[in-house]
Parts: C-alpha cells; sequence; structure tokens
C-alpha cells in the first residue's frame, strides 16, 4: 500500500499545516477552515495525476483539438463535521464528482473510553468508481475503517484514497492491515509519532472540528 507524505518534500502544503497547527493562529476559525480547503485542493490536484484519462474532441472558435478528460468516475466521501472543508477543497477540483457523506463520532463512556458510532450515510451506488474518503485527522484509523465497511454498503470501488492533513503513525498500520492493500492509497500532509490516552494526536492541532466551527457540548 502506497503512502504519500507531503511533509517529506517542500511544498506549500507545509505552509497551510504549520498555521493549522499554530495556536496562535487557530483562533480564526475561517482560516482554519480555509487551509483546510487548500490542503484538500492540493491533495486533488496530486490525486488527479494518479487517474485514468481519455482524449475528447473539443472544438475551439478555430478549429478542433483533442483534449485529455478524466474517465474515472469519482466519488468525494467525507466524515461529519470536521471533514467538511477539506472535503470542499477536493470537491472545487473534482467540481463533476458524485459526493458521499458519513457520520462518525466517538461516543464516550468513560473519560477515555469510548466507541465509534455511524448514525448517517449518504452515497451514490461505488461499484466500479474511485473512492476519496476525506478526514482531516486520522488518530486511530477506527473512525475511517467504520466509514469505508459502511460505504462498502453502496457497492466496491475500484480504487480508494485515503486523505488526511494529518495521521498518527499508529494510524497509517491500522489503515495498511484493514484496507485492501492493493487497491487503496494513503495521502497525508504530515505523521505524527503518537496518540495520547484520549486517542489525540500528539503533537497534532487539536480538535480540528472545534477549530474550524466552534466547540460542541
Amino acid at each position: 500500500m502506497k503512502v504519500v507524505n507531503f511533509a517529506e518534500f517542500p511544498s506549500l502544503m507545509n505552509q497551510y499545516m504549520r498555521e493549522l497547527r499554530d495556536v496562535n493562529i487557530q483562533g480564526d476559525m475561517m482560516r482554519f477552515r480555509r487551509n483546510l480547503e487548500r490542503m484538500g485542493q492540493i491533495m486533488a490536484f496530486e490525486i488527479s495525476r494518479t487517474l485514468n484519462y481519455g482524449k475528447e474532441m473539443v472544438t475551439t472558435p478555430l478549429d478542433q483539438c483533442q483534449c485529455d478528460t478524466i474517465a474515472d468516475k469519482i466519488v468525494l466521501g467525507t466524515i461529519f463535521r470536521a471533514g467538511l472543508p477539506f472535503h470542499q477543497g477536493f470537491l472545487s477540483y473534482f467540481d463533476h464528482a458524485e459526493n458521499a457523506f458519513v457520520s462518525a463520532y466517538r461516543k464516550y463512556k468513560e473519560k477515555e473510553n469510548f466507541d465509534i458510532c455511524i448514525e448517517y450515510l449518504a452515497s451514490p451506488r461505488l461499484d466500479g468508481k474511485v473512492l476519496i474518503l476525506a478526514d482531516p485527522m486520522l488518530a486511530t484509523g477506527a473512525s475511517m475503517e467504520l466509514s469505508y465497511r459502511a460505504l462498502l454498503t453502496k457497492g466496491e470501488p475500484s480504487h480508494i484514497h485515503v486523505a488526511s492533513v494529518i495521521a498518527s503513525q499508529q494510524a497509517i498500520e491500522y489503515v495498511k492491515s484493514h484496507f485492501p492493500d492493493d487497491k487503496t492509497t494513503i495521502w497525508v500532509g504530515g505523521i505524527d509519532p503518537v496518540i495520547n490516552a484520549h486517542s489525540y494526536i500528539v503533537p497534532g492541532l487539536g480538535d480540528a472540528g472545534d477549530l474550524a466551527y466552534g466547540i460542541k457540548e
């Protein structure tokens, strides 16, 4: 399974990552959401380079010419609520894509003990399509896997792109062992070494949903 880590090479992605992590900048929710969107756009462009293309004849004011056009059918999947601005970045590039949405959240039984609950799913058929499953924080990998399992009720995609802004090393290994190795690619802005007792990525950036939309009760 291929893992693309944007932190391993210089790019504008690293500037947006710095701002997302910086506690002195995080108070600006609009800027936080915009940086998630920008990172989604960069990943969308890089993913577009891996897709299958065909030729289409286009008529210009002066003549005709052949142009490349994406042959794959794309479905953009995201996990509520932190994934929404990240998803918008992908959608602004793959603007003809179908969309899928999953609600996955932590239901706490005790302070550090929780289950991942799936309560909502809206998705087109996925058979033979390329699924881009985006969630900013890949902490344990459990939410991503359960969302993927829920989406499989809508069919079997031809390829899965798992996209996150920050992943823990533990989550990378989890995805490798729970997603099909021969048709999954992982795209991350950076990989952090550990998760803490609350299953938050360290150093991470905190709660992406709260930083994007405000603290929930």
